[in-house]
């Protein structure tokens, strides 16, 4: 009986859960599109970095991540601390900082696996921020 509950359960995630993170995904790919790239070996490049603040660059990359882990060209979605620095050229006083408010906000979620700690952002807010940074982007883009 336990074998059968489990696998209906597995059944809904895979029908309903999956389709709703790609789902998500897809209906925002061309938004996406106008404000990040990806390289086929899953790096993140941001094409408005210089007009985003920290915060905005932070979770904009982690959007990212999930746009290559969908791509297939990266296992997975979890970005650390280092490569977050390293990517985005942010130093750890400002980048721990930035997560932490993230964080408070429900913004951004953080795992922890192992020593190590990893950083992911809601699909549920993956159009929200999308549509936000575009806004913003395009707000700027006409006061120049």
């Amino acid at each position: 009986m336990n074998d059968t509950k489990d696998y209906i359960l597995r059944k809904r995630i895979g029908e309903e859960m999956m389709d709703a993170y790609s789902g998500a995904l897809e209906r925002n790919f061309e938004l996406a599109k106008k404000l990040l790239r990806i390289t086929r070996e899953g790096k993140v490049t941001l094409l408005f970095k210089e007009e985003l603040i920290g915060e905005e660059q932070i979770i904009l990359y982690l959007i990212g991540k999930l746009y290559a882990k969908e791509g297939g060209f990266v296992e997975k979605h979890e970005v650390d601390n280092k490569e977050l620095m390293d990517e985005l050229g942010i130093p750890k006083g400002s980048l721990l900082p930035w997560l932490k408010n993230l964080r408070d906000k429900r913004t951004v979620k953080q795992m922890k696996m192992g020593r190590n700690v990893f950083h992911t952002v809601p699909i549920n807010l993956v159009e929200k921020t999308l549509k936000s940074i575009e806004k913003k982007i395009n707000g700027q883009s006409k006061e120049d």
